[in-house]
C-alpha cells in the first residue's frame, strides 16, 4: 500500500480491502513477531484469505523491522502499543478492531487490549507468551509451564547478537544470490547490536492476574502441541474472563509454517463468530491461496 507517518516514524503498511462485505465488520489487524520477522509472514499466509472472507485487513512492519524505520530505542511493549494506536489513527481505522498477534505480536495485542479496550473487538493470540511465571505455578494445568519467557528470549537474542557481531556479513554474500538472507542478517544485526531492543525485551512487564482479569474482550489463544508454551494455555484461559484455547496436534511454535490451513480455518471461524453483521452480504470463506505481490523479504520469525 504505502508508507505512513505515525508516532514519529515512517511505517510500511499493507491494507487489503474486503469489499462491500467489510463495511460493517471490524478491520482485522495483524501483528508479526520479533527480529527475523516482518509483515510478509502474515501477508503470505493469513491476510489474503481473510480479506476474501469479507474483512479489511491491515498489517504493518513494526519499528525497525521490514521496511519500516528503526530507532535507537523504543522496542518495549508499551511503545509498540503506542505505535499500533498511531498507525490505526494514521490509516483512518477508528476501531474497534480484531487484533491478531503472532508470537511477540500476541504480547503486543494483549497489552493493547488492556491499555486501550475501546480499540479491540476481539483478540487472536497465535503462540503468544503472555504470562508472568510468578503467578502461574499454582494454577491447574500449569505443570510443565516453561515460564521465564523474558529471560529465555533475551538470552537467545544475546547469542544471536554476539554471533552477528563476531561474524559480520560477508561482502560476497549478495553476489552469490543470497540477497534475501543478506537483508535479513543485516536487519537483525542492526536491531540487536545497534538499538536497545534486547534491553527493552529483557525488562518487559507481563500483565498480572488482576490486569488480565480486566481484559474482557473475547480471546482465542492458539498453540502447537509440541510448543514449549502450550502448557500456558489453560493458565491463560483461567485468567482471562472470555478465553478459548485451541491446540494443534504435532505443531510447534511456528504455527504459520506447521499448521497453516488449520490455523487459517480457526481464525476465520473466530472472526465470523465475533463480528457484528457477520450474516450480511453472504461473505464467503476461502482458506486457500496466498498473496501475489511481494511487499518485502518474507519473514521467518524469531519470537
Amino acid at each position: 500500500m504505502a508508507d505512513i507517518q505515525a508516532n514519529g516514524l515512517r511505517f510500511h503498511v499493507q491494507h487489503l480491502r474486503g469489499g462491500r462485505a467489510s463495511t460493517d465488520r471490524p478491520t482485522v489487524v495483524l501483528l508479526h513477531g520479533l527480529v527475523l520477522d516482518n509483515l510478509s509472514s502474515l501477508y503470505y499466509t493469513l491476510a489474503p484469505p481473510i480479506a476474501r472472507a469479507g474483512f479489511d485487513v491491515l498489517l504493518y512492519d513494526q519499528r525497525g523491522h521490514g521496511m519500516s524505520d528503526g530507532s535507537p530505542s523504543g522496542y518495549d511493549v508499551d511503545t509498540a502499543v503506542d505505535d499500533l494506536a498511531a498507525v490505526l489513527k494514521a490509516c483512518g481505522v477508528a476501531g474497534p478492531v480484531h487484533l491478531l498477534g503472532n508470537s511477540y505480536g500476541g504480547l503486543i495485542a494483549l497489552h493493547a487490549a488492556y491499555l486501550h479496550p475501546e480499540l479491540v473487538q476481539s483478540l487472536v493470540l497465535v503462540e503468544g507468551q503472555c504470562l508472568d511465571p510468578a503467578h502461574s505455578g499454582h494454577l491447574p494445568g500449569a505443570e510443565g509451564y516453561a515460564g521465564g519467557w523474558v529471560e529465555d528470549v533475551a538470552n537467545t537474542l544475546n547469542l544471536i547478537a554476539l554471533g552477528l557481531e563476531c561474524n559480520p556479513l560477508g561482502g560476497d554474500l549478495a553476489s552469490r544470490g543470497a540477497r534475501k538472507a543478506a537483508r535479513m542478517r543485516a536487519g537483525a544485526d542492526s536491531l540487536l547490536n545497534r538499538t536497545t531492543l534486547i534491553e527493552d525485551i529483557s525488562t518487559v512487564r507481563l500483565l498480572s492476574p488482576g490486569e488480565l482479569a480486566q481484559v474482557r474482550c473475547p480471546t482465542l489463544a492458539l498453540f502447537g502441541s509440541a510448543s514449549n508454551l502450550v502448557a500456558s494455555g489453560p493458565v491463560l484461559a483461567s485468567r482471562l474472563p472470555d478465553c478459548t484455547v485451541e491446540v494443534f496436534p504435532g505443531a510447534a511454535h511456528a504455527l504459520l509454517r506447521d499448521a497453516p490451513k488449520e490455523l487459517l480455518a480457526s481464525v476465520l471461524r473466530w472472526l465470523e463468530a465475533h463480528s457484528p453483521g457477520r450474516a450480511r452480504h453472504g461473505a464467503h470463506r476461502d482458506v486457500g491461496g496466498y498473496g501475489s505481490r511481494d511487499p518485502g523479504a518474507r519473514g521467518e520469525g524469531a519470537a
